[in-house]
């Protein structure tokens, strides 16, 4: 896919969608019996995104997701999507389903962590949980019930509804060679990470994916991260930074997510919330194959055909970086918010018990596997 391709749609203008709901047929006679409430009404919800349309893997996601849910109910819950700038700005979504304005968003929860810094748990933690532990912490050890509670605060409710896996760890445009040269340059990297990169001494910045290009372009941004090649190579980073730095250590299991409006989702029947929520599970794991499979062709072809050199950050960076982490994170854990404090203590005594499966299990074979085999 091209970057024009997404781009375009992204700055095309919508309207706003009205919400409808069919009538009863006004031929029914006195003796026949009415028809139940949930079959007459027909209900449309509008889903705004922070990606732009299109965009590979997230985007396209978010549209997979709206189209599954609109399937499974047999359009008696249809989902028009809206993506970045077509309804609301693409760091807007979360308001505009506080205030009412769309009834579902699609994006992340650590952009909103200026409203409570225990939403970036539940998206990305520097040198923290893979996308199969985020998973298992939410589904089954807690997770989603303080999830829940964080985001009572706002009348919404979160759902996991998409996994890029572990991340790459940014476009430069120097090699790095130590921490010296990250003194000072400008970084676009959102969330917990971004206060790590902050510590270890860039200035850092947030703003949407369809941004970055630009910023980039114009030299606003001397280096930026996103997810990684499969969106990459659509945005085109590779024309203006060609040092791309693998793996990242800030977003090792990066989790999309669904956010629903509280009182129109308990407005559902109950059949249409357990739509909702199975398709969002559905899509986690679709979009983790997607960016699965399309990864390594993206990296080969930008490797190959753009002439991008695949590096690997410096010791010294990785090190002061988890130093970083434990001091970011060491703070969330005395929180003076009570939310973020349990939220903090859920995921790192879950981390703590995870791990052990993680490292003990996978990583023993895929060095085994390195080593030994090679077919």
């Amino acid at each position: 896919m091209k970057r024009r391709d997404f781009i375009a749609g992204a700055a095309a203008g919508a309207g706003a969608l009205a919400l409808t709901a069919c009538s009863s047929d006004n031929s029914s006679t006195a003796s026949a019996p009415a028809a139940p409430a949930v079959q007459q009404e027909r209900i449309t919800w509008r889903m705004v995104t922070t990606w732009p349309r299109n965009f590979p893997g997230l985007g396209v996601g978010a549209q997979r997701l709206a189209d599954r849910i609109t399937q499974m109910s047999d359009g008696r819950l249809t989902v028009q999507v809206y993506s970045a700038g077509e309804l609301v700005p693409a760091l807007g979504t979360f308001d505009a389903v506080i205030e009412g304005s769309a009834e579902m968003s699609h994006g992340a929860a650590y952009y909103w962590q200026n409203k409570s810094q225990a939403t970036s748990f539940f998206t990305g933690v520097p040198y923290g949980m893979t996308s199969r532990e985020l998973a298992a912490w939410i589904r089954y050890m807690g997770g989603q019930e303080i999830w829940d509670k964080v985001y009572d605060q706002y009348g919404v409710k979160g759902f996991l509804s998409g996994d890029t896996g572990t991340q790459a760890g940014g476009w430069f445009r120097n090699e790095l060679t130590g921490l010296s040269d990250v003194q000072g340059i400008r970084f676009r990297t959102p969330g917990l990470g971004g206060q790590v990169w902050q510590q270890l001494g860039a200035t850092v910045v947030n703003m949407a994916g369809g941004e970055i290009y630009a910023a980039l372009q114009s030299g606003a941004l001397d280096a930026a991260e996103f997810v990684g090649p499969y969106n990459d190579l659509a945005l085109g980073f590779h024309q203006i930074a060609k040092n791309y730095y693998f793996p990242s250590f800030i977003e090792p299991g990066l989790a999309t997510e669904a956010v629903v409006n509280k009182s129109k989702f308990a407005e559902l029947p109950q059949d249409l919330q357990r739509i909702v929520e199975f398709a969002c599970q559905a899509e986690y794991d679709q979009v983790a194959s997607d960016f699965y499979a399309n990864d390594p062709i993206a990296l080969a072809t930008l490797v190959r055909e753009h002439g991008v050199t695949v590096r690997q950050f410096p010791e010294e960076i990785l090190r002061a970086g988890a130093e970083a982490a434990k001091n970011i994170l060491g703070g969330l854990r005395t929180s003076n918010d009570a939310l973020t404090r349990e939220t903090a203590e859920s995921y790192f005594n879950s981390l703590a018990i995870l791990r052990t499966r993680t490292e003990q299990t996978d990583m023993a074979f895929l060095r085994a596997r390195e080593q030994f085999f090679q077919p």
